[in-house]
């Protein structure tokens, strides 16, 4: 579908491509059927940021941040913020005597935090905005806080090499801090108009470096790290709620290449959750996982032909160029059976992830094991899919390392408000 409008797409690494999971071009479930490019970067675009029901704004490689109309398609503002490459975005919204402002935060690699490009003392990796406390932090071998206005209010003391690379908020002005293998606890303590940031504790459970660190609810937080580990944390006293470490099948040759690719293929680079499940991006696969009963409910072990860099609700995108779409539909699984290895891929909640039985044996045990479906294929980029944007019923927005930006849109209810804006113009011409 579309592949002739930019190109052919292959698979941008080792992974054989999977027949199973070719839809073909009659996708009825799904509405995507209209697609507008936008051109205006000229390198890889890396960052999507939702500013209202209308704009939003695209960051990358090339140092601009791009507004857009998300119904039009038209650039509303460009940003030339930065001379190195961008490399964190987020956006914050406040008051400011009777009206209501938002704005754009970013960071790039040369060592600048905008929108007042107030200079930073080492680089930025991460932002996070905490409206109940009208202030904003930024992460990296450091961590500052800076008030409405941009102004610093305080940092922390220099960190190791490795520095913060993402960051949640957590009741009670505490907030999670991912650092190498580490979640740091840090507190934001008040006093007058002063603030102060403290860490209070170390979270050291993982055993490789953490690639993903998410809010489930107001009551739960969880961590994805390079082996496959995925860690639940209460958000309260900071304790493991759940433990799933995601295996692979051992390899069956020795060679250093197939190591490699093994710990790749189960590396988690992207969570996502809607307060029920979480959906992780392991290698090339997906996995969804119920937080309340702490168990798995469907998984592709090859949903895309590369890695799959960025998840949300049951949508991802890959290195491979597409955007999917996927449904939950009870088994059996006609494209990809349950195998015997399926236990050999997860370990068990708790702190232990060892085998203790024949895994064909233990399948009857897993109640509400569904698969995961595909229903919509997104094809227009040649490179890869780095991230997207959902604007409900308005459109989903993807951008890529092909430099350009497509909005995804709802071909049917975009030829009915055609049809409505015609009829309302021969309204008007038949009043003149």
């Amino acid at each position: 579908m579309l592949r002739w409008i930019l190109g052919g797409r292959d698979a941008q690494g080792t992974v054989e491509k999977s027949a199973a999971l070719f839809i073909g071009e009659e996708q009825p479930k799904n509405c995507f059927t209209e697609m507008q490019v936008l051109k205006g970067h000229f390198d890889i675009v890396r960052f999507l940021v939702q500013i209202d029901d209308l704009r939003f704004a695209s960051a990358g490689d090339d140092g601009l941040v791009l507004i857009w109309n998300v119904e039009t398609g038209d650039c509303l503002l460009e940003l030339r913020c930065h001379t190195q490459q961008i490399t964190a975005m987020t956006s914050y919204s406040f008051i400011r005597g009777r009206n209501a402002h938002a704005a754009l935060i970013t960071a790039s690699s040369d060592r600048t935090l905008s929108v007042s490009f107030t200079q930073a003392s080492a680089e930025v990796c991460c932002l996070l905005v905490l409206v109940r406390l009208d202030v904003w932090l930024s992460g990296g071998n450091e961590l500052c806080v800076w008030n409405r206005d941009f102004e610093l209010q305080c940092k922390t003391v220099h960190h190791s090499d490795a520095g913060i690379s993402a960051m949640v908020e957590l009741p009670k002005n505490f907030i999670a801090a991912a650092m190498d293998k580490e979640i740091v606890i840090f507190k934001l303590s008040l006093s007058g108009s002063d603030i102060v940031v403290m860490a209070m504790r170390h979270l050291a459970d993982h055993q490789d470096t953490i690639h993903s660190l998410i809010s489930i609810n107001d009551g739960l937080f969880a961590s994805g790290s390079h082996i496959g580990e995925l860690i639940i944390w209460d958000s309260v006293d900071w304790t493991i709620q759940a433990y799933e470490h995601i295996l692979w099948e051992e390899p069956a040759g020795d060679s250093q290449s197939e190591v490699k690719l093994k710990q790749i293929e189960r590396s988690i680079q992207h969570m996502s959750s809607d307060g029920e499940y979480i959906v992780a991006a392991v290698g090339s696969g997906l996995y969804v996982f119920n937080v309340l009963m702490k168990s798995v409910v469907a998984y592709r072990k090859m949903a895309h032909d590369s890695n799959v860099l960025h998840t949300m609700r049951l949508m991802s995108c890959s290195e491979d160029g597409s955007v999917r779409l996927w449904e939950l539909q009870d088994l059996p699984l006609p494209a990809e059976p349950a195998s015997s290895g399926f236990f050999g891929m997860f370990g068990t909640f708790g702190r232990s992830g060892k085998q203790t039985g024949p895994p064909a044996k233990k399948m009857p045990e897993i109640p509400g094991l569904r698969s995961l479906e595909l229903i919509g294929d997104l094809i227009g980029h040649s490179g890869a899919v780095q991230m997207f944007l959902s604007f409900k019923e308005k459109g989903l927005v993807t951008c890529s390392t092909d430099h350009l930006l497509i909005i995804w849109k709802d071909g049917e209810l975009q030829s009915q408000l055609r049809s409505l804006a015609v009829f309302q113009k021969l309204e008007e011409n038949q009043k003149l």
